[in-house]
């Protein structure tokens, strides 16, 4: 059926704070794409924009940041990807609402894009479209792009006050973003009171980077963290120095000329950047690309506390079973006896590998024991430590939730990072691989349903899952999402242990997870 749309001179117009905008209505769901939410020169933290006369069109998507390497489709089936126009003038967002009305004070969800701190965009994947969550959940859905890698994340403090913050220039454009959305939401029907960050991946490390951002105090109110606290690289030593001064040797100029990076076209910093960086990062010196401790971000939780508003910001963080099981698995896993299964395991993981077979069993009921192979070893240990820490010292709740669903593909497939995306956004009909009769309906009612409450009330339970409870010091209790949801207690602590002491170190791009 064809779906009903709308767009004329004079609906739907939206008076924003610097200018009125026009989308469009899709089935009843007012949409925006591409809204100017700041400016920015090269390296510096954001500004307004600037007000405009007249109206302008919001009905196609804003630039996405340039990247350092060139996007290549893969897996395309599990996570489907989309590719749009770069250039770092990138501030924008879009919006999916169901309400125009100022007083409509609807809840409001603000997704921030994987891809870590220097890929990805608000449009990368398919999933990330805003319409289904938002007429299924009557909430308003926001989506933004912003500064990424050395545009984004690179210090160049040491060379003058003007740089001061380019280290977190990125998040600075979140930060903006959420401005915008307090000073300009009410208008698309949201509640500037009642604001959720949400991301996967690199996004749930920006959520969990806004927590840590005085800056943001009091433009969100509740956080999710989808497989996004990690330990994926050391902490660098030093500043920004060495590589700001290897990158000008490289491109012709003189050290200490930093100045004509603020012009130089982006990809021939891009070319020099990479050239120069494995060296410096393999003798673990600071090369950009992340978030750096200032008096802008105060740091890694884990590391230095949780800041004093952080602990009143109600929390719900998660992961996947098997976050990087992309790869190809034991072909005939169904058809192999436990013995045989062992035998696989114990070449291995050494001698242990009949206890770690019991300890997943009993953690994993029913799964094939293959699978213990490819559990995830990145994600699942630090979201365990960051819910520990924060029960202990955090006012707001936090909940813990496990996305454990085998997939319809390869004759089973454990769940894998990215994979929870279109259930999350009521998208699993957009995504293939997600479709499972008898099974994605209602799971995806579960989990779409825990994400609206939480975002509406700041608890995810509902009527459709078992009860759910916040964890307490010594006791996750996480919401384990499957064919059959259940709620357990500690249920893989001994299994990650023993994992984590027995696995070796997952290399992640130019670093890898220290045991």
């Amino acid at each position: 059926m064809a779906k009903l749309f709308t767009c004329s001179q004079t609906e739907p117009i939206v008076q924003t704070k610097a200018g009125k905008i026009r989308g469009f209505v899709v089935d009843g769901t007012y949409t925006f794409h591409g809204i100017k939410y700041a400016d920015a020169k090269r390296f510096q933290m954001p500004t307004e924009v600037e007000p405009w006369e007249g109206v302008k069109n919001a009905m196609g998507y804003g630039y996405v940041c340039p990247m350092l390497n060139q996007d290549s489709p893969s897996n395309e089936l599990m996570v489907p990807h989309r590719y749009w126009p770069m250039d770092e003038n990138c501030q924008y967002l879009n919006i999916w609402t169901q309400s125009l009305c100022k007083d409509a004070k609807k809840p409001v969800l603000v997704w921030f894009h994987g891809g870590g701190f220097s890929a990805g965009s608000s449009i990368e994947q398919v999933a990330y479209e805003g319409d289904n969550m938002s007429r299924k959940g009557d909430v308003v859905v926001v989506t933004v792009n912003h500064r990424l890698n050395i545009l984004g994340y690179m210090d160049l403090s040491p060379f003058g006050e003007k740089y001061k913050n380019s280290a977190n220039a990125g998040n600075g454009d979140m930060v903006a973003a959420l401005k915008w959305v307090h000073d300009n939401i009410a208008a698309f029907g949201g509640d500037p009171d009642n604001v959720t960050i949400f991301g996967q991946s690199g996004g749930g490390m920006k959520v969990t980077c806004l927590l840590q951002t005085p800056a943001a105090d009091g433009l969100f109110h509740r956080g999710i963290v989808q497989s996004g606290e990690a330990d994926i690289l050391k902490e660098p030593e030093g500043d920004g120095t060495m590589i700001v001064n290897a990158m000008l040797k490289e491109l012709g100029y003189e050290e200490g000329d930093v100045e004509k990076l603020e012009t130089v076209a982006y990809w021939k910093m891009a070319e020099a950047y990479k050239k120069v960086s494995p060296e410096l990062a393999a003798k673990g010196y600071y090369i950009g690309n992340h978030p750096m401790a200032d008096d802008f971000y105060m740091g890694a939780p884990r590391k230095v506390g949780f800041t004093e508003h952080a602990k009143t910001v109600p929390v719900m963080i998660g992961s996947v079973m098997c976050e990087f099981a992309f790869g190809p698995l034991v072909e005939n896993r169904f058809e192999m006896s436990e013995d045989e299964i062992l035998a696989l395991l114990k070449n291995h993981f050494g001698e242990r590998a009949g206890e770690l077979a019991e300890l997943y069993k009993k953690a994993y009921p029913g799964k094939n024991l293959t699978y213990a192979m490819s559990l995830d070893n990145v994600f699942r240990i630090p979201s365990q430590q960051y819910i520990e820490e924060r029960t202990k010292t955090c006012s707001a709740p936090t909940y813990s939730y496990l996305f454990a669903y085998q997939f319809p593909i390869d004759g089973g497939r454990p769940a894998w990072h990215c994979s929870e995306i279109p259930f999350v956004f009521y998208n699993a009909e957009r995504v293939a691989v997600c479709n499972e009769t008898g099974v994605t309906d209602e799971l995806q009612d579960q989990i779409f349903g825990a994400w609206m409450n939480f975002a509406r009330y700041g608890n995810p339970n509902h009527c459709g899952l078992p009860a759910w409870d916040a964890c307490k010091p010594g006791d996750e209790v996480t919401m384990v999402f499957d064919k059959e949801c259940e709620a357990r207690h500690n249920f893989d602590h001994d299994l990650m242990k023993l994992y984590h002491e027995i696995t070796p170190a997952f290399t992640f791009g130019s670093g890898k997870v220290e045991h």
